[in-house]
């Protein structure tokens, strides 16, 4: 009789998975049966990072995944197809690191504090990389001025880059080493030279943006982690669009912004308090006195709104 062994999943195309072993032998695995998901509508029940046993078949080419391992932590966010259900980008990281960049392409107002709501759940140490320095304006070096002192006062690490130029990357490289580092960003942002700047060895494909659009074109079309040299590993995402939170109720919001929550302990209405129109807010006393960020609190608010706009019913049918 076989015995099960243990590995990481380190990519996974759909139906197949590749798992990683203890010894460095990669094997292609499929499910062995369905898994149960708690209570989410998941559309991949396995993700990158997962550890999870397999049985290799009697062939000795592939394997079946038979359990999957209790997992530290995931991050999740709406499928981009099926907005009632949810897809797992990835598991068991100790960090992410989001890049992005001020121009080509244009930030796009919240989308940092919408990648946040990925993390915050499971307390999942966030980095912000702005790429393309290189690029920038002088208008863009206030805004990214602002904006590092916005992030970094409520205990986020953000970072200045150019992996054109390879500026900023040695910070950054030390902060990979023996971690398993979830990387994202919106497409076109230069993630995956910017890996590649970090990791030579790697030499993910990268593209161009698109000259009609001006945004950028997918190049990364499924998850999967890579090994670094300093021991530890990347686990390398598709390129992000938008990022929407029909599963989320307006509290998780509430309490995942995260100086917030910390101030919530003042509100009258403690942790009930949604920060709009309660009386004795602490969170609108500390906006008045601009302890918190404005821009947050207005990305907050759209957040809030954009999930009460879709009725109780929506939410919450089974699909």
């Amino acid at each position: 009789m076989k015995l099960l062994q243990q590995g990481v999943v380190i990519k996974s195309t759909g139906s197949w998975y590749m798992v990683r072993m203890a010894d460095g032998r990669i094997w292609e695995c499929r499910i062995a049966g369905k898994f149960r998901q708690e209570d989410k509508k998941i559309t991949n029940p396995i993700a990158v990072g997962d550890h999870v046993n397999i049985l290799p078949e009697e062939s000795g080419e592939s394997a079946l995944i038979k359990e999957i391992l209790p997992r530290e932590n995931y991050v999740l966010r709406q499928s981009p197809r099926r907005k009632h259900e949810l897809h797992m980008l990835a598991s068991n990281i100790d960090q992410a690191m989001l890049i992005t960049t001020i121009v080509n392409p244009q930030l796009k107002p919240g989308f940092i504090d919408r990648f946040l709501m990925m993390t915050e759940p499971f307390n999942i140490p966030a980095i912000i990389v702005f790429n393309k320095a290189d690029l920038y304006a002088d208008e863009d070096f206030d805004t990214y001025a602002a904006l590092e002192e916005i992030y970094s006062q409520i205990g986020y690490q953000v970072f200045l880059a150019s992996a054109t130029q390879e500026k900023g990357i040695e910070p950054l490289r030390e902060l990979l080493k023996e971690r398993v580092t979830l990387v994202a960003g919106q497409s076109g942002v230069g993630k995956s030279s910017l890996v590649n700047c970090l990791e030579p060895s790697l030499d993910l494909r990268t593209q161009d943006l698109s000259d009609y659009s001006g945004k950028g074109r997918h190049t990364t079309t499924f998850a999967e982690m890579y090994p670094l040299k300093s021991g530890g590993f990347i686990i390398d995402t598709p390129g992000i669009k938008t990022l929407g939170f029909s599963h989320l109720e307006p509290y998780d919001v509430a309490h995942n912004f995260r100086e917030f929550f910390a101030l919530s302990v003042q509100c009258k209405f403690g942790g009930q308090c949604l920060h709009r129109n309660e009386p004795g807010c602490a969170v609108k006393t500390a906006l008045k006195t601009e302890e918190v960020s404005e821009l947050r609190y207005f990305n907050y608010l759209n957040i809030l709104q954009e999930i009460e706009d879709q009725n109780y019913w929506e939410r919450h049918r089974e699909v």
